[in-house]
């Protein structure tokens, strides 16, 4: 499937900014079953410093933020070709090891909720594949979808306990459950062509787990499904902060407006 994909972030300050960093991992990945043919950023009140592969082989760039600047945009298009590999991604990739994906960190740490949650999951005949589908499902009944409850740093036991979440939280409570069970996990964020639109709201996420024989094998939560060829890769990590698209700081600009413009779209290839 071939995607063509835009998505530019604007942020306004309240006041001028005298100083500002930003961390972007907004590149897709080139992994297996995913093919970026083209892809560029542009920068409105910030310049790009530099760019380097970090220890998730994820793309990272780092930008400053312009003196004085009441407004920065952040516009990224391109075009990405996926297969459909039944959401299994394969080998590992990367600087840390495998068992780095089994501790916990501070948002994907399990309480008695998590514990709770995990015990009600039933252990599938069929093997550890079917359970953590049994798991993405006891966590998408438990953890209404709904905005507006969590925010980026909502752990994944305190989501649970508020029954409410977004992708973010679904993929960080499987992570917590499935390395209580000593399978290694992972986060992921990126993009996903939503079937009913183009236009969206905001990027997505989902969680990947390591099975022996078949490496990484994605789980989206929140649509309960395996990732597919409407999905992109952005970055992975041990949770959240690990593959966040945009994070930063700012002095002496408090952000006032946030404004994401998003487009996922099938492109038809001309014969």
């Amino acid at each position: 499937m071939r995607l063509a994909i835009r998505h530019t972030t604007r942020y306004r300050f309240a006041e001028p900014a005298s100083y500002g960093l930003q961390r972007l991992r907004l590149i897709p990945k080139g992994t297996q079953g995913q093919t970026v043919l083209d892809w560029t950023m542009e920068y409105e009140g910030a310049r790009e410093e530099l760019s380097y592969d970090d220890q998730n082989f994820n793309h990272v760039t780092l930008v400053s933020v312009i003196e004085g600047a009441k407004e920065v945009v952040i516009s990224c298009r391109g075009t990405v070709v996926t297969e459909d590999r039944a959401g299994v991604l394969g080998q590992h990739a990367g600087h840390l090891p495998l068992w780095a994906f089994l501790g916990h960190t501070d948002l994907t740490r399990p309480g008695p909720r998590i514990k709770h949650l995990l015990a009600s999951v039933g252990r599938s005949e069929e093997g550890i594949v079917a359970t953590l589908h049994n798991l993405s499902a006891a966590i998408r009944e438990r953890v209404v979808y709904d905005t507006g409850h969590t925010m980026v740093d909502t752990t994944a036991e305190d989501a649970v306990a508020a029954g409410h979440g977004v992708c973010q939280d679904h993929a960080q409570i499987f992570i917590a459950a499935a390395r209580c069970l000593e399978v290694p996990a992972r986060y992921v964020s990126g993009y996903l062509m939503m079937d009913d639109r183009v236009e969206q709201e905001a990027t997505h996420a989902w969680a990947e787990a390591w099975l022996d024989g078949l490496g990484w094998v994605g789980f989206d939560v929140s649509n309960g499904i395996s990732p597919d060829p409407r999905y992109v890769r952005l970055a992975t990590g041990r949770d959240y902060s690990d593959a966040a698209p945009i994070a930063g700081i700012s002095y002496g600009g408090v952000t006032e407006d946030l404004f994401v413009a998003l487009s996922v779209e099938q492109q038809t290839v001309q014969q």
